[in-house]
């Protein structure tokens, strides 16, 4: 019986082993490769790069990131009041329209950052992540608090796939895999982030890399890669590619998404060199005073959105996934209040729901059930 016993756990242990082995699998290639050990053309762009010094790339703008609470303290404050950094339900999801695109400028956000944003009949599908969770293992890491409204294979063709930077959240390996199978359509990216997406099965002729002030035409939409104040890095080496925002411009409207950011006084150029915008995505979450530079505040949202010129605000980067201490819905609650005292139009959309910039819906406060 005993010898029996000990070759069940030895079965059990192997068994585990296998599964943990199984499911780690891809953490090697998730961790993404070291642009300047790719090709030599990639590596001298990034040489050039005004924003690349000393080896890596640089905010333009000073950094006063602080860290004023111990590890002991951040594991008290992790413990502390969990339940209110997640919904008390189920988060209410829409089934985007099907059919033709926009002729003007309509969003379907479909959580934290990922936005299809249809433009005069174009569709630009930003930072998509359809991942369980934004790690380089999905046995660890925040996981969603609601699933995508849709599938990837519901998808419907898009001209063009935007990604801000190489972060788990906003650049999905998974994700890339199944649209670079699915899907036509080019990647724009900043300097460097095509090393990664080579690695993953992009093909070199799908890859469209931009430094700030860069653009390249697509699908008849100007793309300009303009300026962040963020940082990059899969791993614990830090801004071996480039972050940055995006401007998508047509013939007649333009839209504008921060990826992440703290906020900084480059707002006003790009809004003066590209703007006014009919819609800015701007992020709203995962903010606190120990990053005050890499992520804005609701508040400091709405002021880069005037700095820009925008119309109508839409806030991304919040509701699905726990990057933050913050209460699960304070990053809206702060962003209306905010938006009505200074008279800002903005649209709260459900996951998978449709906004049309010309006629956005009345802000109705789904979340507060939730809260």
């Amino acid at each position: 019986m005993a010898r029996l016993r000990t070759a069940r756990r030895i079965l059990m242990g192997g068994a585990a082993l296998a599964a943990a082995g199984w499911a780690l699998r891809d953490v090697p290639a998730e961790l993404g490769v070291r642009p300047l050990t790719s090709g030599p053309d990639r590596v001298a762009r990034i040489r050039r790069s005004p924003q690349f010094r000393d080896g890596a790339f640089v905010n333009t703008m000073p950094e006063t990131t602080l860290v004023t609470t111990p590890p002991s303290g951040m594991l008290r404050e992790l413990a502390r009041d969990r339940d209110q950094r997640r919904p008390a339900g189920p988060v209410p999801l829409r089934v985007p329209p099907a059919g033709e695109a926009s002729a003007g400028v309509r969003a379907v956000w479909f959580g934290h950052a990922t936005t299809l944003v249809e433009i005069e009949g174009r569709r630009v599908l930003f930072d998509p992540v359809w991942s369980k969770r934004p790690s380089p293992s999905q046995l660890a890491g925040p996981k969603r608090h609601h699933p995508m409204p849709v599938s990837l294979r519901e998808l419907p063709q898009v001209d063009a796939i935007a990604i801000s930077h190489d972060h788990y959240d906003h650049l999905d390996m998974a994700t890339v895999r199944s649209l670079t199978a699915l899907q036509r359509a080019p990647f724009l990216v900043p300097l460097g982030i095509g090393a990664h997406l080579e690695r993953w099965g992009v093909p070199a002729y799908r890859i469209i890399e931009l430094d700030w002030e860069e653009e390249a035409e697509v699908a008849g939409l100007r793309f300009v890669a303009t300026a962040a104040r963020h940082f990059s890095g899969r791993t614990l080496t830090r801004n071996d590619t480039l972050w940055g925002s995006w401007v998508v411009a047509g013939p007649a409207k333009r839209v504008f998404y921060a990826g992440d950011s703290g906020y900084f006084e480059g707002y006003r150029g790009i809004g003066s060199a590209h703007g006014p915008f009919d819609l800015t995505l701007m992020p709203v979450g995962a903010y606190s005073p120990a990053w005050p530079d890499i992520h804005m505040n609701p508040e400091e949202a709405v002021n880069a959105h005037l700095d820009l010129g925008g119309r109508l605000l839409l806030p991304v980067h919040w509701a699905t996934f726990t990057l933050a201490l913050h209460p699960w819905s304070e990053p809206v609650e702060r962003l209306w209040r905010e938006a009505k005292a200074r008279d800002v139009s903005i649209a709260v959309p459900r996951p998978g729901e449709a906004v049309d910039a010309d006629a956005a819906p009345a802000v109705d406060g789904w979340w507060e059930t939730l809260a």
